[in-house]
């Protein structure tokens, strides 16, 4: 339990700051992400690091990047994790691009749920945003479908003058495949990008722009996951759409269970503060005394949950010290 009385139980592991995409609003022009070298964590750092929460409490974990599916062992560490006594849920963020060859090993290492970021249904607007095509993430979309996992969420961060006008079409896409699409709030986590605060839409708009279309009633039941959203179901199409107001939700973290780690071993308790813990530091530490070795990885997870503050930083004109992608999804 942190100092405000949250339980914190969920674990977000980032395995690379490497994509395949180049989205604006995650990874500046002039970012250039660091290849596997001594400072990227092992599989074995991260199987360890996600063996140790569990003997803390943690019960929840998500694979993150960058885009996780690059790494080569992806499924190797997915599997070790879901074997881990203790881990009740497995989930995974992705761009979907190498969904079609890895969605069915996946499903069979453990991941339970898929996080997809679709942020257009505009092919020419996709290409904008990401430098990819939108079919690839399509074939993506529909792989996963075919694997079956439990949930498959897409998540679309709201642009102003540039997918705003998408917010229907997104959520019709979503209800006609029984995959519940959240909007999410611009978040200032690209330092030197090309987003301002000009871009910024809220989920406010978001949803007086669908309620125009289709009633939005409080969903009785939440889809499978343990973040932030607020979700509603469409009364008319019976699709599910969730909300993640970061910046304009006044309460947004106060029922906030998790941590996040980087592809680099740092551990931080908020996404909107700078504070981290160098687990990667930890891990390499040999002290030659054997008691204190062992109690050390356990100690500096716990100090991270001590350091967890009150509220992020978003409303305090905070800036990323690096951008998204170095830190985790």
């Amino acid at each position: 339990m942190d100092p405000f009385g949250r339980t914190i139980d969920y674990l977000r592991l980032s395995v690379t700051d490497r994509c395949n995409e180049r989205c604006l609003y995650c990874m500046p022009e002039n970012y250039r992400p660091w290849t596997q070298r001594g400072d990227h964590l092992s599989a074995d750092d991260i199987v360890r690091i996600a063996a140790t929460a569990t003997e803390l409490g943690f019960r929840k974990f998500r694979i993150t990047g960058g885009e996780p599916l690059i790494r080569p062992d992806i499924v190797d560490i997915a599997r070790r994790i879901w074997d881990l006594a203790g881990v009740q849920t497995l989930g995974l963020s992705t761009n979907a691009l190498l969904l079609p060859k890895l969605a069915e090993p996946l499903k069979q290492a453990g991941v339970r749920s898929i996080n997809i970021s679709l942020d257009t249904l505009d092919p020419g607007g996709y290409q904008h945003l990401t430098g990819r095509r939108l079919e690839a993430v399509l074939a993506g979309i529909d792989a996963a479908a075919a694997a079956g996992f439990e949930c498959i969420k897409l998540n679309c961060v709201l642009l102003r003058g540039i997918n705003d006008d998408q917010v229907l079409a997104l959520a019709e896409f979503g209800s006609a495949r029984a995959m519940p699409v959240r909007f999410i709030e611009l978040m200032p986590l690209a330092p030197g990008g090309p987003l301002d605060d000009r871009h910024f839409f809220s989920v406010a708009e978001a949803m007086a722009r669908l309620s125009r279309h289709d009633a939005l009633d409080p969903a009785t039941t939440k889809p499978v996951g343990h973040g932030p959203a607020r979700y509603y179901r469409l009364r008319r199409s019976g699709g599910v759409v969730g909300f993640i107001g970061a910046v304009t939700c006044a309460d947004f973290c106060a029922d906030c269970n998790k941590l996040r780690l980087t592809a680099d071993g740092k551990l931080r308790p908020c996404l909107g503060r700078h504070g981290e813990i160098d687990l990667r530091q930890v891990l390499r530490a040999k002290t030659g005394d054997t008691l204190a070795d062992a109690i050390a990885l356990p100690a500096a997870i716990l100090e991270a949950i001590a350091n967890k503050p009150e509220h992020h930083g978003f409303a305090e004109d905070f800036e990323m010290q690096r951008p998204m992608v170095a830190i985790g999804g």
